[in-house]
């Protein structure tokens, strides 16, 4: 009998996904092309929904929840409308991988039924619908990563007895408070990009402006929460990728420090590499949104189900400390500091991120902040250093994965592991690399400190306003450059994403007769178009120190909302 190809049966499992989508949830009318119409986030979404519908998803998580845990809505009627809008996100992007909407809507009766026999809800999050990226595993779906070779497998084996019925551990607490899941969402094959592609799905585009990618590897959820198709979603980050995709999509999102939410149980690539850890955290269509989920995850105790979390529960003095640091309590007497980082010396961002960070520093500067230019050790070698872990076993566990169908990577996967598996390095290597890690680690932590010099605040600055990506977004194929989003990995620093405005082709003019500083400066550079760009969300990151998660959420917050209201 022959094999079938990996076209088959990437065909096979494309078409039954999209099977899944309820007939009458189906775009009848051929999708305009990017040209026709760039962006189909707000009005044009929303024409294929009911009134009642869009009331529910343009509500943030905290809101439903309100609503949910009230009694005023139903946790039915809540999953039936995120799973219409997610239905109509993925026939516009490519968001999903996998739907669960039936289990979903079963999910839901239980919990109307809980809440109707004891008047009152299952836990903290009843019915609040959440989405995740595919690494999940979820009881009676699969986990495919996008490589062809894992379907039909657990994470690529045959016969484990954990096909379909494994659940990761986070997917257990978030059952446990009440959450509805009911998606899955789209990954680049091997998580290893700043755009979501494979072989199952394709290209997973920016709703907001569909001529650019949604970002990676969280690329999925992503483009999902930024249709609203789910009111919050968890994604992972190893080199930018929970914070690229939030930017992407004028999302919030958290980098959340190693050991702080539970990862026991989730697939990934290149599992054991330990020098960078891929992190779990949540993005969201507002701060609140992030708080409110993590916060209950964290009273759910993962520290006693997985090994790598700290015993460290939710810290609301930590958020407190902010406002007093403002001086709510002495008549605002008091000010914040931050670091500005407006390039990392390898780098310069394209003209609407340089635009948004001048914004946030005029927003802090009103405000009586004190902001200071950031120069930190080398942001080159801490690039290198995350690059190179992240090759320490020369592709094999990547090409492994696509040699289980003969698929090939795509172009952004290739660019950095080739089509074969090259030499892994050795004990001494990893070694050598862990020592100037920490090394490059103890460096930045002094130069943190030495800004208490500079602050005026008799504290060293409490967070640094940086560019997440070179750009707004990405071109198909040109991320070419991850160094603004590798150093908060490289640190394990907490950082949080927040939108601030969109491109604009009248204003962030194209730089004619730009003297690039080298070659990855270059490729950014050229890569610029203002009539492409026009419209993509805008966005920065603010960077903690590590293990600062309450911190982070509560300046964020602040400076978030500043900005809307400026």
């Amino acid at each position: 009998m022959a094999t079938e190809s990996w076209q088959v049966r990437a065909k096979t499992k494309r078409d039954a996904v999209n099977s899944l989508i309820p007939e009458q949830w189906r775009i009848k009318t051929p999708i305009p092309s990017p040209l026709e119409q760039r962006d189909v986030t707000g009005a044009y979404i929303c024409q294929y929904l009911t009134h009642a519908e869009i009331e529910i998803t343009e509500t943030d998580a905290v809101g439903i929840v309100k609503e949910t845990t009230a009694g005023r809505w139903t946790a039915g009627e809540v999953a039936q409308a995120f799973c219409h809008r997610a239905a109509l996100a993925h026939q516009l992007t490519n968001c999903l991988h996998e739907i669960f909407f039936d289990a979903a809507i079963e999910s839901a009766t239980k919990l109307d039924a809980y809440y109707a026999e004891h008047g009152k809800p299952l836990g903290p999050l009843h019915g609040l619908p959440v989405s995740l990226k595919d690494q999940f595993h979820v009881k009676g779906v699969e986990t495919t990563m996008g490589y062809v070779g894992w379907i039909g497998t657990f994470q690529g084996k045959t016969g484990t007895g954990k096909e379909m019925v494994f659940e990761s551990e986070m997917v257990r607490e978030l059952r446990a408070l009440g959450v509805v899941l009911y998606c899955k969402t789209s990954v680049p094959h091997t998580l290893m990009s700043g755009e979501t592609v494979n072989n199952i799905i394709g290209y997973c585009w920016n709703p907001k402006n569909r001529n650019l990618s949604c970002g990676g590897s969280s690329g999925g959820e992503g483009a999902l929460i930024g249709l609203k198709g789910s009111p919050v979603g968890f994604g992972t980050d190893i080199g930018g990728s929970i914070r690229i995709p939030a930017a992407f999509n004028g999302l919030y999102g958290i980098r959340p420090s190693s050991g702080r939410l539970p990862y026991e149980g989730m697939a990934n690539s290149m599992d054991g590499q330990n020098t960078v850890l891929s992190v779990v955290g949540p993005l969201a269509t507002t701060v609140a949104s992030l708080r409110l989920i993590t916060k209950a995850l964290l009273g759910q105790q993962p520290w006693l189900y997985d090994p790598l979390v700290n015993e460290m529960p939710w810290r609301s003095d930590h958020e407190q400390c902010i406002m007093k640091y403002i001086g709510t309590a002495n008549g605002g007497a008091g000010k914040l500091a931050f670091g500005i980082m407006r390039h990392d010396g390898v780098v310069n961002p394209q003209p609407p991120v340089r635009r948004a960070i001048n914004i946030v520093v005029k927003v802090l500067e009103t405000l009586g902040h004190k902001v200071i230019e950031w120069d930190p050790p080398s942001h080159k070698r801490g690039n290198e250093l995350c690059m190179k872990t992240w090759r320490f076993d020369g592709g094999k566990d990547i090409h492994g994965a696509f040699a289980l169908s003969g698929e090939p990577p795509a172009p952004q996967v290739s660019d950095g592991y080739g089509t074969s598996p090259s030499v892994e390095a050795s004990a001494s290597e990893i070694a050598a690399v862990n020592v100037a890690k920490r090394e490059w680690q103890k460096e930045y932590m002094d130069y943190w400190n030495s800004t208490e010099k500079l602050t005026d605040t008799g504290r060293s600055v409490d967070a640094v306003i940086a560019p997440i990506a070179p750009f707004a977004a990405a071109l198909p194929e040109k991320f070419s450059y991850y160094g603004f989003s590798t150093f908060v990995n490289i640190l394990d620093y907490t950082s949080a994403v927040i939108p601030v405005t969109t491109s604009n082709k009248a204003i962030d003019i194209a730089d004619d007769g730009y003297q690039p500083l080298n070659e990855h400066d270059r490729l950014v550079w050229e890569c610029y178009d203002p009539e492409v760009y026009d419209g993509a969300h805008v966005a920065v990151q603010l960077v903690g120190r590590r293990l600062q998660e309450e911190k982070v959420l509560a300046l964020a917050e602040l400076v978030g909302n500043a900005i809307a209201s400026g």
